[in-house]
């Protein structure tokens, strides 16, 4: 089996076991949080839809890009009336994954995500990895990342960043998602959405594009039912059947 095809086969089979998979683990907030209050001096904030960022590709190219996740650890409260009357409530957080849809220069298209074990390669093509599922939501850093190697940003069109729940209540302004892109030598940018959709379950935060080399960063902050409806709307073009890739 090629690895487009084993690739095409795990994300199908996750769909089909979506509720049951817990293999890369659960996060529920990350201390990596960024708000433009305490960090508007240290980080570039998009805050807004349609807003955008560049980064110019140094002369030997880029190194190490870091694709980060985080979220206030905010947690939904378990019980219902009469747990609440006797002071019961505990915060149950919310699980979320980060993951990502590419495009490489030749037209490949696919997905680095824990749902699905598609983690992704770092040294061949996608040239990203799936690392780092902080699980407690209490250490410093990043909740979840995905390593890019940036010796290769040329070979790779686009990206879009992605979050989406796993399991808990879906309430985006509950938990606050944001993505961080890491650049050394930039500032690191950060994008936050302005609004919520609490009906649907995957947030499209970002795309990351190969402008000459360089980088454009574009806050898109558009919600979705599922991965079939994110792909359709912003073009990957990758074979969906009811939600399922094939």
């Amino acid at each position: 089996m090629s690895d487009e095809q084993s690739s095409s086969q795990a994300l199908r089979d996750a769909s089909q076991s979506r509720s049951k998979f817990s293999g890369h683990g659960h996060s529920i907030g990350a201390a990596g949080y960024k708000t433009l209050q305490l960090h508007g001096d240290e980080c570039q904030f998009l805050s807004n839809s349609g807003n955008n960022l560049t980064a110019s590709p140094p002369a030997d190219g880029f190194e190490e890009i870091i694709i980060g996740a985080a979220w206030d650890n905010v947690g939904k409260p378990k019980g219902g009336l009469l747990s609440k009357i006797l002071g019961k409530n505990k915060n149950a957080g919310i699980d979320l994954d980060l993951g990502c849809l590419y495009e490489m220069q030749d037209g490949t298209v696919g997905a680095v995500q824990a749902f699905g074990k598609l983690f992704g390669n770092y040294d061949k093509p996608p040239y990203m990895k799936l690392t780092g599922d902080e699980k407690t939501g209490d250490a410093e850093g990043l909740d979840e990342q995905i390593l890019m190697n940036g010796k290769h940003w040329p070979d790779i069109r686009r990206v879009l960043v992605y979050i989406y729940i796993y399991n808990g209540a879906i309430n985006w302004s509950q938990v606050q998602p944001q993505a961080q892109i890491l650049i050394p030598n930039e500032k690191p940018m950060i994008v936050t959405p302005s609004t919520h959709h609490s009906e649907l379950e995957i947030c499209a935060i970002a795309e990351i594009e190969n402008i000459r080399n360089g980088i454009k960063l574009t806050n898109h902050s558009e919600y979705f039912p599922g991965h079939a409806e994110m792909d359709r709307a912003f073009g990957y073009g990758l074979e969906w059947d009811d939600g399922e890739k094939s």
